[in-house]
């Protein structure tokens, strides 16, 4: 709180001398956006300790899934994963930002892409083969990549477009939206296709379920729930205002990329379906 007030008076008294010099006024948003950075890299902290306590909720859940005689380890191997990636991850980008270099960024999304499309078709039971992940690599890559493409380009004007803080942010998010719809949009192709249902038909009903989430989240955002980067950046003093204009932002990326990959994936594994290459 100590923190939010020293920015807030430092912001008010700078108001107060930019307006006395009408030369320097058109500056005074850019000037207060640099507090808010600063503001941002000096937030403080969690200690371990608090970090250990929010597992508690999550060892609830274990607890009641292993009362029930639900499967365990499975949950718990993703849960120790999470934190065994977070932490590498959290050191590698250190590195990565600081090497700021444009081979760099391409190939880490590349490696991010790849696992994206191994994981989207890991909930169907048919066998798999290379052409499947083809199919998913292709959808995500190509519907993912360009609304990362746009949005770097149009929308935030990202200079140098290679830029790591800010690139591998929103090609995660974007990605990972991505391969979710893909993922939902997949399984329930195959299960439509299992129930006699034509490609085509199959197609559509497989696409309607694979935007079910990104829908609802729109429904929700700012009156259920309010996103993470959003919520990030209140709890770092940025305006609500400012902060909300940034959400807009990607919700609007994320709901595009998820459409766009899941129609990619689901018009080639329908047209591969009619051809009977399936």
């Amino acid at each position: 709180m100590k923190r939010l007030l020293v920015s807030l008076c430092c912001e008010i008294k700078l108001s107060s001398l930019f307006q006395t010099n009408k030369v320097f006024w058109p500056y005074f948003n850019l000037v207060t956006v640099v507090i808010h950075r600063l503001d941002l890299v000096v937030m403080e902290t969690i200690p371990f300790i608090n970090v250990a306590f929010a597992f508690v909720p999550v060892i609830v859940v274990l607890i009641i899934m292993f009362r029930w005689s639900l499967a365990v380890s499975d949950s718990a191997v993703a849960l120790a994963r999470m934190l065994i990636q977070l932490i590498l991850i959290g050191y590698a980008l250190n590195w990565i930002f600081a090497v700021d270099s444009s081979l760099l960024v391409l190939g880490l999304l590349s490696f991010m892409l790849i696992v994206a499309s191994s994981i989207a078709l890991r909930p169907l039971a048919t066998k798999k083969g290379w052409r499947d992940y083809g199919q998913a690599l292709c959808a995500i890559s190509c519907g993912g990549g360009a609304t990362l493409a746009f949005v770097i380009y149009w929308v935030l004007d990202i200079r140098p477009w290679y830029q790591a803080s800010t690139i591998i942010p929103l090609a995660g998010m974007i990605f990972a939206a991505s391969m979710n719809a893909v993922s939902v949009a997949a399984e329930r192709f195959v299960m439509e296709i299992k129930h006699g249902s034509k490609p085509m038909f199959a197609r559509n009903e497989a696409f309607k379920a694979g935007l079910i989430p990104i829908f609802n989240s729109l429904l929700a955002v700012g009156l259920v729930s309010l996103p993470g980067m959003m919520t990030g950046q209140i709890l770092s003093g940025v305006s609500p205002l400012i902060a909300a204009r940034y959400q807009i932002v990607v919700m609007c990326m994320i709901t595009g990329a998820s459409g766009i990959s899941a129609a990619i994936y689901l018009h080639l594994v329908s047209k591969s379906k009619a051809t009977g290459a399936l």
